[in-house]
């Protein structure tokens, strides 16, 4: 595993001593940590000039670094003793003559050939598996690594994110794992690696220390621990790749293979197949010209089929089927709630345009049923949603806010057609599809007890909003409470937690974001840099959220956190259109499609929820969110019980009993919303 540290600097190699015929005891350690000997002995790769040598005794050619002795005169040190021996005189002449070793000489240096080999294959695929390397994994603009310190925050863990590569494969990987990773602190031309210990994490991002450094930060440095060039302990060993201390700490020590052994001990490291799971998780069952049903961006309440263009991380871009030119397109997870099989939208009654495309791709095929995500079976018979029934939900046009819903129609399979109260479209166009059992509804109460603002109906002037009043104005009943999903996993997210989380305003774009809030399952995603009036309430099994590190990852580029600079625009500068410029630039501005939109009402402006309109739309405006957000002053009461009843004349409701709970909770479990339902 060491490739035998016995020293950085052997003096005595040269000379026939009993201090070189035996390979120094290792102790015993355990079995994660294996030490792998070529046939019998542990190979040494000193410290040294870079280049190629010739060893004086049989002629092998091989890196000068992997040879014996301070002159770096022999490849083995049984070539070393041999030099005085009687073969001394025919073997340096045969080398001197361009002939072969002597017969002598060969069987002294077969024991180590392995490794000598393994070395000078080293030597000559390292510009290749530079090259490779940095093709992999591209260069990352924005340094989240001097961003975490700086700010002293911390990344959610990678087993937060379900849905990300490793995310369900994470395992034990925390602080003091050690690991072999490229020495970047060495003189030598060649590529060659060092243990190095984590000491802080963050999502997929490891800040890094060097065995030998102790307390000395100096050399420290963040990494991916996703990328090609991070292995397991003993990686070095079985692929024949030279462990070289860092320069600045290469005479700390003069026996390196018995400080190794001290401090490994007992340590623990990656997985063996550690690179091999990333690799895989790093595969995905969507294809490019799959076609696919996505919500339709222009008309919410509808889907349209469109083809994958294009797969990164899992992120998929849609091009819908009747574009011309590929610009009307779409960006999504592949296991987002607005993307379905072929027949889902007649199977369940959902709207559905029809394309009027007659002559199809090469290539092109509906995507397997199979590779979409499932949503839980439910029983929709007995007491289930109606037609009219009064909730509260996260509106689709502008995710800070949670606003007074109404559920307009009731879909097979346990989805409904959800709109906002005050800003629906006369025609239904703005109707939004949710299963029953989205974290994105909640029962009628659900804000208030939590604390949360809830947005009321556009136009309702009878402030603050109650529940009460409302109901009995409209003639309508709430949805009942045990309807919805109160189920809350354990999901580890803790307040300010950074991640990177996509804007699905603009939802091609993922950005610097943290944690600013947690209420139960559902979470608040602040944008670095912006204002509050963008932040967005999520799921915490949402798979627009991603753990840092995900961008550098799978290629996709990050948006960093905005400038005041860079977020104003002067009043004088008319707004242009620009080509499209994918993944590059700030934020863009939320802007409401023009022309073929029908929900556009007077006095009202809604967030896009594609933020596709153009090509590029410009930056965001210094004023803040293009739709205003209504506020309510909620009645806060100091009893630690407050109950809500709702009783309607004209038609039967349940009574519903809430009990006052903890607002801003990092995770239960407790599976419930703190709301109960009177028997």
């Amino acid at each position: 595993m060491f490739d035998g540290y016995d020293s950085c600097s052997e003096e005595s190699t040269s000379s026939s001593s009993s201090d070189d015929s035996e390979d120094e005891v290792v102790p015993s350690i355990p079995a994660s940590l294996p030490i792998i000997k070529n046939n019998g002995q542990v190979y040494t790769y000193p410290d040294g000039k870079a280049g190629m040598a010739t060893c004086e005794m049989c002629g092998m050619v091989g890196v000068r670094d992997a040879f014996y002795s301070k002159t770096k005169r022999f490849c083995s040190v049984s070539c070393s003793r041999s030099y005085s021996s009687n073969s001394k005189k025919a073997s340096i002449l045969a080398r001197l003559q361009g002939k072969p070793p002597t017969k002598k000489a060969k069987v002294l240096q077969k024991q180590p050939l392995v490794a000598k080999l393994a070395a000078y294959a080293q030597y000559q695929a390292s510009q290749q598996n530079q090259a490779k390397s940095k093709a992999v994994v591209p260069a990352e603009i924005f340094d989240w690594g001097r961003y975490i310190c700086s700010n002293n925050t911390v990344g959610a863990p990678v087993s937060c994110f379900k849905h990300a590569p490793m995310g369900t494969c994470w395992g034990g990987i925390a602080e003091g794992v050690r690991i072999e990773v490229l020495n970047s602190d060495t003189s030598l031309s060649t590529k060659v690696y060092w243990i190095a210990e984590i000491i802080k994490l963050a999502g997929f991002k490891a800040l890094l220390r060097y065995e030998g450094f102790d307390n000395d930060t100096s050399k420290d440095f963040w990494s991916n621990l996703c990328i090609p060039e991070v292995h397991p302990v003993g990686w070095c060993a079985s692929s024949g790749k030279p462990l070289v201390p860092p320069k600045s700490i290469q005479h700390k020590y003069s026996n390196w293979k018995a400080f190794l052994v001290k401090r490994l001990t007992g340590a623990k490291t990656l997985p063996p197949d550690f690179n091999s799971k990333v690799h895989e998780n790093m595969q995905f069952p969507f294809k490019k010209l799959m076609r696919v049903e996505v919500v339709d961006k222009n008309y919410l309440c509808r889907t349209r089929v469109a083809l994958v263009e294009q797969v990164i991380g899992g992120r998929l871009r849609l091009v819908y089927e009747e574009s011309q030119d590929q610009s009307d397109d779409f960006w999504c997870h592949m296991f987002s709630p607005l993307i379905h099989n072929i027949g889902w939208s007649r199977s369940i009654g959902h709207r559905f345009k029809r394309s009027d495309v007659t002559k199809k791709i090469e290539g092109q095929a509906d995507a397997p049923a199979q590779v979409f995500q499932k949503v839980k079976d439910v029983d929709q018979s007995g007491d289930w949603f109606k037609d009219g029934m009064k909730l509260e939900a996260i509106d689709p046009l502008n995710l800070s806010a949670i606003c007074v819903a109404t559920v307009r129609k009731v879909l097979a399979d346990g989805y409904l057609m959800i709109g906002i109260d005050g800003s629906e479209a006369v025609d239904g166009s703005d109707w939004f599809c949710y299963h029953s059992t989205s974290p994105s509804i909640f029962p009628v109460g659900f804000c208030e007890i939590n604390n949360i603002e809830l947005t009321p109906p556009r136009g309702y002037t009878k402030l603050p909003f109650k529940w009460f009043d409302y109901l009995r104005e409209m003639g309508s009943i709430a949805a009942p409470v045990k309807l919805f999903n109160k189920e809350v996993p354990n999901h580890g997210f803790r307040q300010g937690m950074k991640l990177e989380a996509v804007d699905l305003m603009e939802p091609r774009l993922v950005c610097v974001a943290t944690v600013t809030r947690i209420v139960h399952r559902l979470l608040r995603i602040h944008f670095d840099g912006w204002e509050d009036e963008y932040d967005q309430w999520v799921d915490c099994e949402s798979p627009d959220l991603y753990p840092v590190g995900w961008c550098q990852l799978t290629g996709y580029q990050l948006q960093p956190p905005a400038s005041q600079s860079n977020r104003e625009m002067p009043q004088s500068v008319p707004k242009q259109k620009k080509k499209a410029q994918q993944y590059k630039g700030q934020k863009k501005k939320r802007k409401i499609p023009v022309g073929r939109r029908p929900f556009s009402q007077a006095g009202r402006r809604r967030s896009s929820f594609s933020g596709d309109e153009e090509q590029s739309p410009p930056p965001y405006p210094a004023q803040g969110p293009t739709r205003p957000r209504p506020r309510t002053h909620l009645h806060q009461t100091h009893k630690s019980e407050s109950l809500l009843r709702m009783k309607e004349e004209a038609a039967e409701v349940d009574e519903f009993t809430f009990s006052q709970g903890t607002s801003d909770q990092e995770s239960n479990g407790s599976g419930s919303y703190y709301i109960k339902q009177e028997p």
